[in-house]
């Protein structure tokens, strides 16, 4: 039988965890370094980092050093008459004293770099979940073509059948009929899982940069219950405590309250120290015979000076700017603290709904595993009627496949139930490497 491409690399895959079989923890691991998403928001936490240093820039002092020096030459009748160079320097130092506007905007790039360290810490912990998401969709999607491929041998097995039958003319042509169909439309979900099983290869790939050939699976140890605390409610008041994305609505709502005041206070006086001093020298060199009037050029060899002010400015018309600023800042405000009250609930309708779903799928795995048990009965009890006659191969290979996709269904109850619980974990701000570790252990 020709194999395709898809089937080699499913053989190549399954084959390779003979040899070595990575886990989620080593995938983790590498997800760290080589994520570009991830990777990106720290870089971008890195950044917003010093958006405060530069907010406290304004509240400190100014300290401004010059220099410099010339060269000066005198001709008449292109004959060099003197000639003389200088130097000066000079300093100023600004300190303010009175600048709300500065104050409030140093309280605002300290609210938007917390909020960027949360916005980073939840990153952290969503690469977390990202990393569980698609490790665990490379095993269902093995499992889920597994499936496919064993019902397509039993199907193509009632096929053959069938065509005997027909051709000993113990059936009608429709028997025959009807197994083609059947045959061919497995064969078609057949090849739709091996396509499956390629994306989902691929965007594991993807977020460590290199090709994964085997994984760890799901042993047999996995504990399932209902989720502690059992409260939703309790799940909730946890998440409006810890979940990072609402923290960093919160506290870029303060980063708008802090931004509107300091637009408000562009109203009130600024006041400023400022001290300056400079001091110059300046070397001269006179030639013979040079003079004008009869005299020589008097240049002074060193000069100083030094200036100390309070300075005030009080804004009196500016064209509407500052009000209408100071109104687009308020405007702004009022638009973080909508943001911020619709994450909340956006975040408490998760939580419920993952709770939910955790409940559900704990039920969902118990109901799974009762099936295996009943599939398992069955294909004892037609593996004993086909030997003694009262079953034929058909309800054998059809006992068999019911079994197989048992197995299959009870598989993927168990992954959705880790996920879930991931979800719920990631929605209350609790979810850490600890689970990735837990997980782990419960692979073989």
């Amino acid at each position: 039988m020709h194999m395709n491409t898809v089937s080699k690399f499913l053989l190549v895959f399954l084959s390779c965890s003979f040899l070595y079989s990575e886990n989620i923890l080593e995938i983790y691991n590498e997800a760290l370094e080589n994520d570009p998403t991830y990777k990106a928001a720290e870089y971008s936490y890195l950044a917003d980092k010093q958006i405060v240093v530069q907010g406290r820039a304004a509240l400190l002092p100014s300290i401004t050093l010059s220099g410099s020096t010339n060269w000066n030459e005198y001709y008449q009748d292109d004959i060099l008459q003197q000639e003389y160079n200088s130097f000066s320097k000079s300093a100023r130092v600004s300190q303010p004293l009175f600048r709300l506007d500065s104050w409030f905007n140093f309280k605002r790039s300290k609210s938007l770099t917390n909020a960027a360290e949360a916005d980073f810490a939840y990153q952290q912990q969503s690469l977390l979940l990202r990393t569980a998401e698609l490790y665990f969709g490379v095993l269902r999607a093995i499992d889920n073509l597994n499936a496919a491929i064993s019902e397509e041998k039993a199907i193509k097995k009632q096929l053959d059948q069938a065509q005997q039958r027909y051709e000993v003319g113990l059936s009608a042509i429709t028997g025959v009929q009807e197994a083609q169909l059947a045959y061919d439309l497995s064969k078609a979900a057949r090849i739709n899982n091996e396509g499956n099983l390629f994306s989902a290869r691929e965007a594991l790939n993807a977020l460590i940069g290199r090709e994964i050939f085997s994984l760890d699976e799901l042993g047999e140890s996995l504990d399932v219950s209902s989720p502690y605390p059992n409260s939703k409610e309790e799940w909730v008041k946890t998440a409006l405590e810890n979940n990072y994305q609402l923290k960093a609505s919160y506290l870029r709502k303060d980063a708008a309250k802090s931004n509107a005041r300091s637009a408000a206070s562009n109203h009130l006086p600024k006041i400023d120290i400022v001290g300056s001093g400079s001091e110059s020298e300046t070397n001269q060199f006179n030639y013979e015979g040079f003079e004008i009037n009869g005299q020589g050029i008097p240049v002074p060899a060193v000069t100083g000076r030094r200036n100390y002010a309070i300075q005030m400015s009080i804004p009196i018309f500016q064209g509407g700017a500052v009000s209408s600023r100071r109104k687009q800042a308020y405007s702004q405000y009022n638009e973080a603290d909508e943001n911020s009250l619709f994450a909340e609930r956006r975040i408490i309708q998760e939580v419920r709904s993952q709770f939910s779903n955790v409940v559900t799928l704990v039920a969902n795995v118990t109901a799974q595993e009762q099936a295996v048990t009943s599939a398992t009965s069955a294909l004892e009890a037609t593996q004993v009627g086909y030997k003694v006659g009262t079953r034929n191969i058909v309800d054998l290979l059809q006992a068999e496949k019911n079994l197989y996709s048992a197995e299959k269904n009870l598989a993927n109850a168990k992954y959705d139930y880790i996920l879930a619980n991931l979800r719920l974990a990631l929605a209350a701000g609790t979810i850490s490497p600890s689970d990735i570790v837990e997980i782990n252990n419960l692979l073989n």
